[in-house]
Order: structure tokens, then C-alpha cells, then sequence
């Protein structure tokens, strides 16, 4: 391993307070999008988006994930199809009530024309163990790692100014049947990107306060 002196340029602090405020004026304005147009998006934004998850910090530096791409229509009327009978099994009886009330508000059901009418579907899967060549090798806080990375891509979406929603169909094995993924990825998260339909609406919602959500010591 080599090491390079860190490229880091101090700023003043009120223009640390100006970015912290302005950033986090952008990510509150981000909503999880469940109605699409069919609007088409160029590739290479999506790829720029996936670069920037993959910049993220993992268990070291292993990169425990793979990103596929997904913009085939007839894929991803597979992938809505398993998807929905999926969906359809949890809202019928694998859900408890508990859990139906609290998803009645936020108006999602079994159906998901979203997969179809998005233009990508990125999948984010996780490897839960790394191989060079027959070798197995562990690979460390796989689900941290992803999940950062996760939350990369999300942002990158946000900031590009595309749409997305975290779908997390369960169980989700016929992701990996279907995408032809190997026995050592396993499925993370459904992002469907594009833009939002002109009709789309989300559900008011409330986030919780700093004091909320922080103890200062």
C-alpha cells in the first residue's frame, strides 16, 4: 500500500455554515417518488450517479457491491411481475395490521407500474463474500458498507436532478435469478431513477427536529 499527501483546503467558517445550510436545504427538498414518466435519461448520468455511490467509504476499501443497470423494457416487466407477487403476498397476509396501518398513510399497495415506467432500475446488490478466481475471502461490514454507498447514490441522484424511491420487495431473491447475479451477491436495494411523472403528489410529511434526533455531550 502507498500513501499520497491529502489534497484538503480549509475554509472559513462562515462558509462552513453557508454549505452545511444550503446542502441541507437540497437533501430536505428530496422525496421518494413513486409515480415516473417515462421521460428517457442518458446513460451516462446514470453511470456518473453509480461512480459517486462507489466512492464510498467500505471495509477495507473491499467495495462490497455491484450496481446493475437495468433499462430493458422486457426486464424490467420481469422484475415488476415478481416484484408485485411479492408485494401482493405481503399486503395480503404476510404484513400484520400494525404494519398495514402504518403504511396506509404514505398510499402504497402491491401494485408497482414504477418498474416499468421508469426509465433505469439500478439494483444494488451486496457481496457478502469476495472471490478471486475459486477462492472465497471475507469481505467486513458488508451491510455498512453498502448501506453508505447506498445512501451515496441517492444523494447523487438529488443532486443531479433526477427522481428516485427506495423499493425493497421481500424477499427479493428473484432479483438475482433474474438478473443472473452469482451465488456470493445477494439483493440490497431497488432504485427505480428518472424523472417524476407531471402528475406525481407525495404525502405530507413531518422529520423529526434536531433535538429529536441528537444528544450534544
Amino acid at each position: 500500500m502507498s500513501f499520497k499527501p491529502l489534497k484538503f483546503k480549509s475554509l472559513p467558517e462562515d462558509e462552513l455554515i453557508t454549505r452545511s445550510a444550503t446542502f441541507r436545504e437540497q437533501l430536505a427538498t428530496r422525496r421518494s417518488i413513486r409515480h415516473f414518466s417515462t421521460r428517457e435519461v442518458p446513460m451516462e448520468v446514470i453511470e456518473n450517479v453509480i461512480m459517486t455511490a462507489s466512492s464510498a467509504p467500505s471495509g477495507a476499501n473491499q467495495q462490497p457491491w455491484t450496481f446493475v443497470v437495468v433499462k430493458d423494457p422486457k426486464i424490467k416487466s420481469e422484475i415488476r411481475v415478481a416484484a408485485e407477487k411479492e408485494e401482493k403476498a405481503f399486503y395480503d397476509h404476510r404484513a400484520t395490521d400494525e404494519w398495514l396501518a402504518d403504511l396506509e398513510p404514505l398510499g402504497t399497495g402491491w401494485q408497482k407500474p414504477f418498474l416499468e415506467d421508469a426509465p433505469f432500475l439500478i439494483v444494488v446488490f451486496k457481496k457478502i463474500y469476495g472471490m478471486d478466481g475459486d477462492q472465497q475471502f471475507k469481505h467486513y461490514y458488508v451491510n455498512e458498507s453498502v448501506g453508505i454507498a447506498s445512501g451515496f447514490l441517492l444523494t447523487a441522484i438529488h443532486q443531479t436532478g433526477l427522481v428516485a424511491l427506495t423499493h425493497t420487495p421481500s424477499p427479493m431473491g428473484f432479483l438475482a435469478k433474474i438478473l443472473n447475479r452469482p451465488e456470493n451477491e445477494k439483493a440490497f436495494l431497488l432504485v427505480p431513477v428518472g424523472y417524476p411523472a407531471e402528475d406525481a403528489e407525495v404525502p405530507v410529511l413531518t422529520k423529526k427536529i434536531f433535538e429529536e434526533v441528537t444528544e450534544v455531550f
